[in-house]
């Protein structure tokens, strides 16, 4: 993810998402302006991106202004901190619970106007449900962040913890397309490894943070496609669990040297 030929290239709005869920949500959840334009240099993000991208976040909610003793900055809002924490649990295992073999199914009206829809589908999709039809969705598990989702886009909708008759795995097919998951797990893991090869064992405190991101970022963006099936769900040498492995091998092996440049940013003026 270094190079633009690799992985995704880290846009500041989500950079900014990931800075605030992998290391801010646990140093009290704000950053001056000043430390968020530096923290973003290495993502090759200039200053006027970065502000612009947290003006936004402010707007949609995920952002609030704060004081600081250096400065001016940004705190999470609660919507915020429900988003981490959701992703979280997910990119980390935190709190991985098994599966009852049980579906939740949610059911709404038509939503007429199409930015509202629109923002539904990804959110739901986020939060690793799949549509059966326009109106019905399934997911293997319900959401923290379900309840502020729908009241959110004024959505009412019933929900069911069902037991499907039938073969879950035909159910899965429908509305899960494992093939091409399976074959963005396999190139994602396939980047991953080179760019992470390349990264010098002396490198200094900005590369290693940029790569860690990039790793992150790009994991992070299989929360939108894969909805976290269950094992016996899956098929046979399921290219997920492999990726993973490597994923949290590498993120905890540069944990230590990215956490040391987010500090020493932290604390400058």
């Amino acid at each position: 993810m270094l190079k633009a030929a690799k992985l995704d290239f880290v846009h500041a709005r989500a950079a900014l998402f990931d800075l605030y869920g992998d290391h801010l949500r646990s140093r009290g959840g704000h950053a001056s302006v000043a430390a968020l334009v530096r923290l973003m240099k290495p993502l090759e993000i200039a200053a006027p991106a970065v502000r612009t991208a947290v003006s936004r976040m402010v707007r949609q909610g995920w952002l609030t202004p704060v004081r600081l003793p250096n400065g001016p900055g940004y705190g999470l809002t609660p919507k915020c901190v429900r988003r981490l924490d959701e992703a979280a649990l997910r990119i980390y295992r935190a709190g991985t619970i098994g599966w009852p073999g049980r579906w939740h199914l949610i059911v709404f009206g038509p939503v007429r106007e199409r930015p509202r829809r629109e923002r539904l589908k990804a959110d739901l999709t986020f939060l690793g449900y799949a549509a059966l039809s326009e109106t019905t969705w399934i997911g293997p598990r319900s959401s923290i962040e379900l309840d502020n989702l729908l009241e959110g886009e004024g959505v009412v909708a019933d929900r069911f913890d069902a037991a499907l008759e039938g073969d879950p795995r035909e159910l899965v097919s429908r509305a899960w397309d494992l093939t091409a998951i399976g074959e963005a797990y396999e190139r994602w893991l396939s980047e991953a490894t080179a760019i992470v090869g390349e990264l010098p064992a002396t490198a200094p405190g900005d590369q290693v943070f940029a790569v860690r991101s990039r790793l992150v970022h790009g994991w992070r963006n299989f929360l939108f496609r894969d909805p976290g099936l269950p094992a016996e769900m899956l098929p046979a040498g399921w290219p997920g669990e492999k990726a993973r492995a490597y994923f949290e091998q590498e993120a905890a092996r540069l944990l230590p040297r990215a956490a040391a440049f987010v500090d020493q940013n932290l604390e400058k003026p």
